[in-house]
C-alpha cells in the first residue's frame, strides 16, 4: 500500500508556498487571458504538490475546478493544500497512537 510522506514543517511550508504562488499568479494573469497559462500553472501545482505532500484524491477536483470560468480566481490550491495537510496530520496522529490496552491472546 502506498504511504504518503511524513509531513514535516518544511514540507508543509513548501506545499503552502506552491499553492499560494499558484493562486496569486492565476489571479494576476486571469484578466490578461493568456492562452494556457492557467492550465500550465495547474499542472505544475498538481505535480509539485503531489511530490511534496504526496498524492491525495482532493488534488484532482481542484485541478478540474480551475478549468471552470470565474472559479480560477478563487484560492482553490491554497484551500486544497490546507485540507490535505489537515487530513494527513490527523491520519499521522492516529497511526502513531499506541494500541489500546486489552487482553493479549497468545497462540
Amino acid at each position: 500500500m502506498f504511504q504518503p510522506p511524513v509531513l514535516t514543517r518544511n514540507r508543509v511550508r513548501v506545499a503552502y508556498a506552491i499553492a499560494v504562488t499558484t493562486d496569486v499568479l492565476q489571479f494576476l494573469l486571469g484578466p490578461l487571458g493568456w492562452a494556457f497559462a492557467d492550465e500550465i500553472l495547474d499542472i505544475a501545482a498538481t505535480i509539485l504538490t503531489s511530490r511534496v505532500i504526496g498524492f491525495h484524491p482532493l488534488l484532482l477536483p481542484t485541478f478540474i475546478i480551475e478549468f471552470l470560468p470565474v472559479t480560477d480566481l478563487l484560492p482553490a490550491w491554497t484551500g486544497c493544500v490546507a485540507l490535505v495537510v489537515a487530513l494527513r496530520k490527523r491520519q499521522q496522529a492516529v497511526s502513531q497512537q499506541p494500541p489500546a490496552p486489552g487482553p493479549v491472546i497468545d497462540v
